[in-house]
């Protein structure tokens, strides 16, 4: 029997990926968020924390899974203290702080802006990116890691052995906001 994974391609990011990423990332939120949350959530979290983070891909530890060329997912960890949101989700006057260094052994590593496109969802792109990000956390001395999970993400982390640490609202402008959760694994276990 063939491996189904045996065309998914997983490797680094590189800012020649960011036009493919950003289209993918739309259509990922829009389509798979849709009975999860209102079009006016789905929309602000597109324009206002959903997006391509450069700093994980300048960091290395933002990957890409490829079929035949094409991004079909992406996803990665972090060593720094965000915990979620794309570049314009970044408070510029307060970006040295919360891009400030987590320390390995210490601070749980940071799992963080997966996206599926929807014609390959559910069908174990986001376990093989779950399995890349936690091999590299490990390997630069991370025991732990933690996530903020949107509805739709939610079941691929529980899957994958996250545990609920408590539920979480990600804040978004005209008084809205997405309900997710706070997750986290004992990488050590894995």
């Amino acid at each position: 029997m063939d491996d189904p994974f045996s065309a998914v391609n997983i490797r680094l990011a590189t800012t020649a990926d960011i036009p493919e990423l950003a289209q993918l990332i739309e259509e990922s939120v829009r389509r798979l968020s849709l009975h999860h949350y209102t079009p006016e959530q789905i929309e602000s979290a597109l324009r206002n924390v959903f997006g391509v983070d450069t700093q994980l891909i300048l960091d290395q530890t933002y990957f890409v899974a490829e079929i035949e060329g094409q991004i079909v997912g992406c996803g990665g960890w972090s060593k720094r203290k965000t915990l979620f949101g794309g570049d314009q989700a970044k408070d510029q006057t307060d970006l040295n702080r919360a891009d400030a260094l987590l320390v390995p052994g210490k601070d749980p590593a940071r799992l963080r802006a997966f996206y599926v496109h929807p014609r390959w969802s559910r069908r174990g792109i986001g376990k093989l990116i779950t399995q890349a990000c936690e091999a590299a956390a490990m390997k630069a001395g991370f025991t732990r890691a933690e996530l903020i999970a949107t509805l739709p993400g939610q079941p691929l982390y529980a899957a994958n052995g996250y545990e609920v640490v408590c539920p979480f609202e990600i804040p978004l402008p005209d008084n809205l906001s997405l309900p997710a959760f706070r997750m986290g694994k004992d990488l050590s276990l894995t």
